[in-house]
C-alpha cells in the first residue's frame, strides 16, 4: 500500500509535464522502471478503444451538412422489410427518375427516402408530386450532406 501512494504521489506531481506528451510517450515513461523502488507499469490498450478513438476523430472529418428535408415514402421493420424497401426504392426510380431515391437501416426498421429540399416550402411541393402514388409519404426534418445538393 505504501509503494502505491508514493508511486500515485510521484505520478501526481509529474503530471504537469505529461500532460503535453502524446499517449505513446505516456505509456514509454509508465514502463520505465521507478529509480527508488524499481516499480513499472504496463498499459495494454483494448482494441475496440482504439478503433473507437479513429471513429471519433473521422467523425470530426465527416462533410458538411445541411439542416433540410426528405420525403419518407417507406419505413418497416418487418421480417421482409429489406425487400418491401428495395421494390419502393425501385417504383420511386421508375416513376420519378430525376428525384434522388435513398435507401436506409436504422435498427430495427428500413426507410426510403427522395429528395434533397432546402426548405419545408421545397418539401411540400415535392410531397404533393408524389402523395398520389406513395400514400404513407410525409416531409422529416433531415440533416442532409451538402455534396448531395451540388449533384
Amino acid at each position: 500500500m505504501k509503494k502505491f501512494l508514493l508511486f500515485s504521489i510521484a505520478l501526481l506531481t509529474s503530471w504537469s509535464g505529461l500532460h503535453a506528451q502524446s499517449i505513446d510517450a505516456f505509456k514509454t515513461r509508465l514502463s520505465l522502471p521507478d529509480s527508488i523502488y524499481r516499480v513499472s507499469v504496463s498499459v495494454f490498450e483494448h482494441g475496440s478503444a482504439a478503433s473507437a478513438i479513429d471513429r471519433y476523430q473521422l467523425q470530426k472529418k465527416t462533410e458538411p451538412v445541411i439542416n433540410g428535408y426528405r420525403i419518407r415514402i417507406f419505413f418497416d421493420n418487418s421480417q421482409n422489410a429489406r425487400t418491401a424497401a428495395g421494390e419502393v426504392q425501385e417504383n420511386f426510380k421508375t416513376l420519378f427518375p430525376d428525384i434522388p431515391v435513398y435507401l436506409s437501416y436504422d435498427a430495427p426498421s428500413f426507410f426510403v427516402w427522395v429528395g434533397n429540399c432546402m426548405n419545408i416550402d421545397e418539401a411540400l411541393v415535392l410531397w404533393g408530386k408524389i402523395k398520389n402514388h406513395f400514400d404513407k409519404a410525409f416531409p422529416v426534418r433531415q440533416e442532409i450532406p451538402l455534396a448531395e445538393f451540388l449533384k
